[in-house]
């Protein structure tokens, strides 16, 4: 019997995938284990192998579809099965032309989509020349449609006209080179007073850019949102004397192989880790009614970039020492700069740090990155007069913020972890 290929789940939260490439053709003989194709999820983009050996067949996925986890996408047959063959596409009521019956039933990228709605094209009546249906499809469809001078126009404005049965060549346009611009789309079909004269002087009015987001910076919002919307936040801040951990992070830094750079992140993790060893319930979840252990400590660490922002994580990090946390620190780093993190790298995280003091920071508050319960929002470390034995002194000071899912933690338990927290912190002499 054939080998379903399905699209995997490449993390706890992910719902579906987005097919980026076939690295093998249909009627292609795959072997198991071998790149089969690549998935961007909304962490990462990977490859996927083979889960068997054979001839790929049955392919229904298209490069660029958004596909549910779990549903079947292609098939693999091991020599000597008969190929199985894609179910024969229903019968139209009514034959249409013969454009409409080659172009009406295939599936079209969401550029092509897009441009089709603003300038109100049929996408049934666009002749494809490929498998699916392309921007470049619908551009030609549209200079095919044309039968004088293209009227420079916004996409917003094109769609106003249109809704509003407007002849968008009958308009005066106020944008630049004469652009039609949304404002100047009447509400209705009656005539169009005479525009007034601009001043030589006056600028041209231009309507507000709209800029293009990456699907990483989709996901994080999406993410994000329904985060802030759904887990009841609460927040814990502390100041804490950082001179005990500046010394710490000094000592280890001189006794560093090879001139490894500890920093202060790597000392936090350690000891957050270590913290919720002893507080488990900072290292649980909420699920649908329920609190869930985590049998791991693994510490995520967000990393911006400039598609959105990641959170590989450090995997047993109570386990490790403080150098072997810088060691993974930095090639999480490195690897988040160039593009080269597995699906790997994001799986399992159980806490988070959100470190913005190296940007001058002082303090702010981190949204929970679901489903975990808890994130620390680091600030920078400044001089600050504090009181000392009932006398002014100058310090080293660090502002913590700890977020918290209430409906996994309470404040107590959140305070009590806290405490050990900063405790370490300012004696790390507890944590050994």
């Amino acid at each position: 019997m054939p080998k379903e290929v399905i699209m995997p789940a490449l993390g706890m939260a992910q719902d579906e995938g987005v097919l980026l490439k076939w690295l093998k053709k249909e009627g292609e003989i795959v072997t198991a284990g071998e790149p089969l194709m690549e998935v961007a999820t909304d962490k990462v983009d990977v490859q996927v192998e083979a889960p068997a050996s054979g001839t790929l067949t049955a392919v229904t996925a298209q490069e660029g579809d958004e596909i549910p986890v779990g549903q079947v996408i292609a098939q693999i047959a091991a020599e000597g099965e008969e190929l199985p063959s894609a179910p024969p596409a229903a019968e139209p009521e009514d034959a249409p032309d013969e454009e409409t019956s080659v172009s009406s039933s295939l599936p079209s990228s969401p550029v092509a989509a897009r441009i089709a709605a603003e300038h109100g094209v049929d996408l049934a009546n666009v002749q494809a020349a490929g498998g699916r249906i392309s921007k470049e499809d619908v551009e030609a469809h549209i200079r095919s449609l044309s039968t004088g001078p293209r009227v420079l126009a916004s996409p917003k404005a094109r769609r106003l006209a249109r809704e509003r049965g407007v002849d968008l060549a009958s308009l005066a346009g106020s944008g630049p080179e004469g652009a039609v611009l949304a404002a100047d789309v009447p509400l209705s079909t009656q005539p169009v007073p005479e525009a007034l004269p601009v001043p030589a002087r006056a600028p041209a009015a231009v309507e507000p850019e709209t800029q293009p987001v990456s699907r990483m910076w989709q996901i994080m919002a999406e993410r994000l949102t329904s985060s802030w919307t759904s887990v009841p936040h609460f927040y814990l801040v502390r100041e804490v004397n950082a001179d005990q951990l500046i010394n710490w992070r000094t000592i280890l830094s001189s006794g560093a192989a090879d001139g490894a750079k500890i920093t202060y992140t790597d000392l936090l993790t350690k000891l957050a880790a270590l913290s919720l060893a002893r507080f488990p319930r900072l290292n649980a979840f909420w699920d649908d009614g329920k609190i869930v252990s985590n049998p791991e400590i693994n510490v995520g660490l967000a990393i911006a970039v400039e598609d959105g922002l990641l959170v590989p994580v450090v995997h047993n990090a109570d386990r490790l020492r403080v150098e072997e946390i810088a060691a993974h620190r930095a090639d999480l780093v490195a690897r988040a700069g160039s593009g080269g993190l597995t699906a790997d790298n994001f799986a399992g995280g159980t806490f988070t740090i959100s470190n913005l003091g190296m940007y001058g920071v002082d303090a702010f508050n981190a949204i929970v990155n679901p489903p975990q319960a808890a994130i620390l929002a680091v600030g920078r470390i400044a001089d600050r007069v504090v009181a000392v034995d009932g006398q002014p002194a100058v310090r080293p000071m660090m502002t913590l913020t700890l977020s918290c899912d209430h409906r996994a933690v309470d404040g107590v338990r959140a305070a009590q972890f806290f405490d050990a927290l900063i405790g370490m912190i300012e004696e790390p002499l507890r944590a050994l």
